[in-house]
């Protein structure tokens, strides 16, 4: 018994620590707003979901880069054209 209080006592002081997102989901798998236990079938079905978002939140984040990237190489050339103009 004293081991398993050492157990979730060590995984709560994770998730206080800021011990990242995978911690904050993996608790997440195992009930639902209303306290119940997820079945195997939910919790496949909530990881297909999590996954989806993240990589949607990562091609949204690629995208952006890309923009800036192409922004800042635009104001670079005109920055240069106006040099070699004066």
């Amino acid at each position: 018994m004293g081991m398993r209080s050492v157990v979730s006592s060590s995984g709560v002081r994770r998730l206080m620590e800021g011990g990242g997102r995978s911690t904050v989901s993996g608790l997440r798998y195992f009930t639902d707003d209303k306290g119940r236990i997820l079945s195997e079938e939910e919790r496949a079905k909530e990881t297909v979901y999590i996954q989806k978002m993240e990589r949607e939140r990562m091609e949204k984040a690629r995208l952006k880069a890309e923009k800036e990237r192409a922004e800042r190489e635009k104001a670079d050339k005109k920055a240069e054209e106006e040099a070699h103009k004066s």
